[in-house]
């Protein structure tokens, strides 16, 4: 068996899962076909000798699909009053289509799916592949060509929506700033009750591997939870924007080391993220606010 046939062989082992991931995000059973169907023909084109995941690759490249077509679907919409109605997943009476069954196995249902069509394109790759598939937001990251602090922010929100909370975040950087610096200045002093009034009752706080190998808690969930984390602490982090968002930076002489991803809705922090991995802070657009501005800001580096 040559070179060709393996990744053949491979390909229509992954067949199910890249046709279920492409239906998740489109909606559309004709369209996952598409999607699928030039994800082999990039397969093809390309050079996967030193690809150490191919069926993560393959992921991406069926994600970068669909993302054009919701794109382009978007772009050529001209009455945005009804939506597109996904298609429902219907089995066979048979019952003898195993690459049917594998999708209509790990379909999602047709309201879901619904609730899907009222997202962003970005917002909608980056919560199915990782709230249903569990893509790591670095490889979100890179479909999208953002920070994977925004791919986070995109997911956060879709999952908001998703819920039946559609509350936005704060479009008011001002605002989200007031919120940020009053959240570190309650930190710094201790001050519980603070903290408290200024988290969601199910804010959650997630660190990246990098963090939690440094001694952070991989997952908090709850106020009273992240309240008690950070009581008493980032007396040495900075206000930032990140990626257009107000944030806050560990940084040590000049070079940032933490992130602080906050995400805002109605006043309330919903979702924090710590950020050390020095591959992703390189990729974030950062800006150190009040006195920290005038300090020149050097990109990352790996720790010795």
């Amino acid at each position: 068996m040559d070179e060709h046939d393996l990744l053949a062989q491979k390909f229509e082992q992954d067949r199910a899962h890249l046709r279920a991931v492409a239906y998740r995000i489109l909606g559309s059973l004709s369209e996952a076909d598409d999607a699928v169907q030039e994800a082999w023909l990039r397969l093809n084109r390309s050079d996967t000798s030193e690809v150490g995941n191919l069926s993560g690759w393959l992921t991406t490249v069926v994600g970068r699909v669909c993302l054009d077509m919701l794109r382009s679907r978007r772009s050529r919409r001209e009455d945005p009053l009804d939506p597109d109605l996904p298609d429902a997943v219907v089995d066979r009476a048979d019952g003898t289509d195993p690459e049917h069954e594998a999708v209509l196995a790990d379909s999602v249902g047709l309201a879901l799916l619904v609730v899907l069509e009222t997202l962003t394109p970005a917002e909608r790759l980056a919560f199915v592949l990782h709230d249903l598939f569990a893509v790591p937001f670095d490889e979100i990251a890179e479909i999208v060509d953002r920070s994977p602090a925004a791919a986070r922010q995109l997911a956060s929100r879709a999952r908001r929506r998703v819920q039946g909370t559609a509350a936005q975040p704060d479009p008011d950087l001002n605002r989200q700033r007031e919120v940020v610096d009053a959240f570190l200045a309650a930190s710094r002093g201790g001050d519980f009750a603070a903290l408290l009034a200024l988290l969601d009752p199910d804010v959650v706080v997630r660190a990246d591997e990098v963090a939690v190998r440094a001694g952070a808690t991989s997952e908090v969930r709850g106020a009273a939870a992240v309240a008690e984390t950070f009581l008493g602490r980032a007396r040495a982090a900075q206000s930032a924007i990140v990626d257009g968002f107000a944030g806050a930076v560990w940084a040590v002489r000049g070079t940032p080391r933490v992130v602080i991803d906050f995400t805002i809705e109605d006043g309330r922090i919903i979702e924090i993220g710590l950020l050390s991995d020095p591959e992703h802070l390189a990729k974030m657009d950062l800006e150190l606010l009040g006195e920290a501005a005038s300090s020149a800001m050097r990109p990352p580096v790996s720790p010795p």
